[in-house]
């Protein structure tokens, strides 16, 4: 594969000319769009090019192919594991002002947007409606890059991941070519799934610029729950046998005890400072109270205790604004730090072993670091925060995470649930999955034969 790129200033003339003012090299633009909210460093694209739509992705894209400069695509700015880094310099396409809701098929229980569209924004839209999406990362990020990153969160237990709720895409390819992947049927054997080819390619495959996502019917009852355990094992082994149970629970959430020390301080709460589950339940009035009764028994069969139940709408918000502020919760636990996140998943029958094997990790390591996840269906995260000044931290931290890859992907797990593999895992994915990569890296040099779609990557392809 061909990876030298051309100089910027060969592109910038039919860039600006196609853009005017939307395209910008000033410092402050360029430095915003180098970093996510992961720790790895900063590294600045050599312009910031703000589209308005699919056409002016594809006219942007066919430039830098002329003359090999490298494009990155971005949204929000809210990854974790270094997904929009312009490690090899190039163009950044910011798609936030692609952020239209082209329709809304309410019999059909279905909607197209453009990227930049975001979560919460479609989730004013839909209020009317009687439907919702479900997939809730925490952040308020666009669903192209929900789609991209493959993106779950606190609802997947139930409602499922992008990869169940993404019908189509509209795709933009490394030569500018633009496809669409899909249709708004729900189900289809034609040919080759395109559609998940793309969800979770992380944009080193191509630029997703319209989604078309799958709605669900908003419940009749919902109702939430904390509750807290004296342990860890116990709130995991709780959690195993109401999955056991076919209990269909919408949402069961893990925080730690350090967790939610950081969750008092924050938002100004007084749970007690021990392991907690966030639970939620979704269905008919009778259904929900039966779901919770059930889900009660067994907590108290593993010492779960202080219960504390919300039906109502703002008391189920404020509930859940707790568990989705919990990064920037854990930040004031070390000032001045940028948390080294990452996640893994595993069987469900091998969470309480990995997630107690992690422990010992915990309580031996030098800095702060909380663990919270989607334990419903094995999927959990650890935010390490390590000090800014001291390189021995960073080396703890690192060697910290390698060691909960490598547990995970003895227990047949993955080296992450939902935040993607960026530029911190490619390495691990490597070692999960040596022969998929190569596959791979065929299937990258297939589409993206100049390694133009934000190189450094998923895939190591120098």
């Amino acid at each position: 594969m061909n990876t030298e790129y051309g100089v910027i200033d060969t592109a910038l003339p039919s860039l600006t000319k196609l853009l005017g003012e939307r395209l910008s090299t000033a410092t402050a633009v360029r430095e915003h769009h180098g970093h996510d909210e992961s720790g790895f460093k900063t590294e600045p694209p050599d312009a910031v090019a703000f589209a308005h739509t699919t056409e002016e992705v594809s006219e942007i894209v066919k430039i830098c192919a002329q003359y090999r400069i490298p494009v990155i695509a971005y949204g929000t700015g809210t990854a974790i594991e270094g997904h929009v880094q312009a490690r090899r310099g190039g163009v950044c396409i910011d798609l936030s002002q692609m952020d239209r809701i082209l329709e809304v098929n309410q019999e059909d229980m279905d909607c197209t947007v453009q990227a930049g569209v975001t979560r919460l924004q479609l989730e004013s839209h839909l209020r009317d409606t009687g439907l919702f999406f479900p997939v809730d990362p925490g952040a308020d990020a666009s669903l192209g890059g929900m789609a991209a990153t493959s993106a779950s969160g606190t609802n997947a237990v139930r409602y499922g991941t992008m990869k169940e709720n993404v019908l189509s895409l509209k795709v933009v390819l490394a030569d500018g070519r633009i496809i669409k992947t899909g249709t708004r049927a729900k189900k289809s054997s034609a040919g080759y799934d395109l559609t998940h080819l793309f969800i979770g390619s992380e944009g080193t495959l191509g630029i997703i610029t319209e989604v078309t996502l799958r709605l669900h019917g908003l419940q009749e009852a919902i109702s939430s729950a904390v509750c807290s355990f004296p342990n860890v094992d116990d709130a995991i082994n709780m959690v195993i046998l109401t999955i056991q149970s076919g209990i269909p629970i919408a949402r069961i959430e893990l925080l730690d005890g350090l967790m939610m020390r950081a969750i008092n301080l924050y938002s100004k709460t007084e749970y007690p400072e021990q392991p907690h589950l966030f639970l939620e339940f979704h269905g008919s009035d009778t259904g929900v109270k039966e779901q919770a009764e059930a889900v009660q028994g067994i907590a108290s069969e593993f010492n779960g205790s202080d219960f504390t139940w919300a039906t109502r709408s703002e008391d189920r918000s404020r509930l859940w604004k707790a568990r989705h502020d919990a990064y920037p919760s854990a930040l004031q636990l070390q000032p001045g730090t940028r948390a080294i996140t990452t996640d893994v998943c595993v069987p469900i029958s091998r969470l309480a072993e990995c997630i107690r094997e992690t422990r010992i990790d915990i309580d031996q390591a030098s800095m702060p670091i909380v663990m919270l996840g989607h334990v419903g269906d094995g999927n959990f995260h650890l935010a390490i925060l390590p000090h800014p000044d001291r390189p021995e931290d960073i080396e703890e931290a690192e060697a910290l995470n390698h060691r909960l890859v490598r547990r995970a992907l003895a227990m047949e797990g993955t080296c992450t649930g939902e935040h993607g593999i960026g530029q911190g895992k490619i390495s691990f994915l490597e070692e999960q999955n040596p022969a998929g990569v190569m596959l791979m890296r065929q299937i990258k040099q297939t589409l993206d034969p100049d390694n133009l779609l934000n190189p450094g990557k998923v895939l190591n392809m120098d």
